[in-house]
Formats: C-alpha cells, sequence, structure tokens
C-alpha cells in the first residue's frame, strides 16, 4: 500500500504543488521585502510564507490518510488536507492583489490548485 501512494496522482501534483508555491514565493519575497515611502513593510509578504507553510503540508497529509486503517481516521486527514487546500487557495487570490511584478505567476498556483482540487475529490472517493 505504501509503494503505491507516491506514484498516485494526487500526491505528485501535491509536490509539484510544493515545488510551484516556493519558487512563486522566492520571487515575490524579493519585491514584496522592500519597505514602503512611510517605512512600512508590505503586508502581503507574510502571505509568501504562509503557501509555503501550507503547501508542504500538503503530500504528507495525503501519506497519513493512505496510511490509515480506520476509515474515519482516514477521513479526517482528508477533510484536514481540503481545509489546507482551501487556504492556500485563498492566500493566492490575496497575492494576486499584491503590487508586485510576480503576482501573476500566483495565478499559475491557483490553476494547478483547481487541478489539485479535482484529483483530491476524486481521491477522497477511494479512500
Amino acid at each position: 500500500m505504501y509503494s503505491k501512494v507516491p506514484s498516485s496522482p494526487v500526491y505528485q501534483k501535491a509536490l509539484e504543488i510544493f515545488t510551484l508555491s516556493r519558487r512563486i514565493s522566492d520571487y515575490l519575497i524579493e519585491d514584496l521585502s522592500e519597505l514602503n515611502p512611510h517605512g512600512k513593510e508590505n503586508p502581503h509578504i507574510y502571505f509568501t510564507g504562509d503557501i509555503i507553510q501550507q503547501s508542504v503540508c500538503l503530500a504528507p497529509e495525503i501519506l497519513k490518510a493512505e496510511q490509515q486503517l480506520e476509515r474515519d481516521k482516514k477521513h479526517k486527514h482528508a477533510d484536514y488536507l481540503n481545509r489546507l487546500t482551501n487556504r492556500l487557495y485563498r492566500n493566492c487570490e490575496r497575492l494576486e492583489g499584491s503590487n508586485s511584478n510576480g503576482a501573476e505567476f500566483v495565478g499559475i498556483l491557483r490553476k494547478e490548485l483547481r487541478k489539485f482540487k479535482k484529483l483530491q475529490r476524486n481521491w477522497m472517493l477511494t479512500l
């Protein structure tokens, strides 16, 4: 059972999302780290860390759900994965509203998250 999980489409997409969010965050941090004319930091910079933190949790939650023997525990991890995905999507929307040259790249991440949500729905039916 464990050997099948890392090759599953939902797991692979979770890894892709992590890689993409990491690269987008690195790009945006450069842009958002400068202080504004009033000496305050850009509030959107915190969302860059949030998307990394949330995307790094996707793949382990999939593994945890797959490794559980009890159905209720599987669904507990699947529900958490769903909430995590929704938070990640909302943070992407917030980053798109930032004053950054890289904000358009966040749209690519949102598109990948929509694909992930479709895979996730099908995957949840198999649990």
